[in-house]
């Protein structure tokens, strides 16, 4: 039988190096050892032709991503799967106008994420503000007590 092995890696001094910010960079720094890479023209067809998935957690992860499309994110708002409705609320990069739509979308969970998608426009807030549902009226105010802070 095999065995795999249970080394820690992260010694003592490995973590008070991590702990005490051993590289000497700021926090918004060390987001930059951690690009991702460029995106590509073979990389937005490929989120094409994963839109087009049977599967709808595939279609969700393109619904997700930064780098999806306009047109895509706009198709993909009217996808029969409400999870895949959920990931384009969400998605930051999701034009203002789509999301104002997704705020009377049938699904709570639709309009909960775009209740607290940071970019939704005000119309769309009041719209939500006034919601039938509780939970999602519930987001609306939570999203405003943080934003007065």
């Amino acid at each position: 039988m095999d065995r795999m092995s249970c080394i820690r890696f992260n010694t003592p001094a490995m973590r008070r190096q991590m702990r005490d910010g051993g590289m000497g960079l700021d926090a918004g720094d060390a987001a930059l050892l951690h690009l991702s890479p460029a995106v590509t023209d073979s990389k937005i067809e490929r989120l094409r032709l994963l839109a087009d998935s049977p599967n709808p957690k595939i279609r969700e992860s393109v619904a997700s991503s930064r780098n999806t499309p306009e047109d895509l994110l706009r198709r993909l708002a009217k996808d029969p799967d409400e999870g895949v409705r959920s990931c384009v609320a969400r998605n930051e990069t999701t034009p203002c106008d789509v999301l104002s739509e997704l705020a009377t979308d049938s699904a709570e969970k639709v309009r909960g994420w775009v209740a607290l998608n940071y970019f939704v426009p005000e119309d769309a807030m009041a719209v939500l503000s006034e919601d039938r549902s509780k939970v999602v009226r519930g987001l609306v105010s939570w999203k405003a007590s943080i934003a007065e802070r």
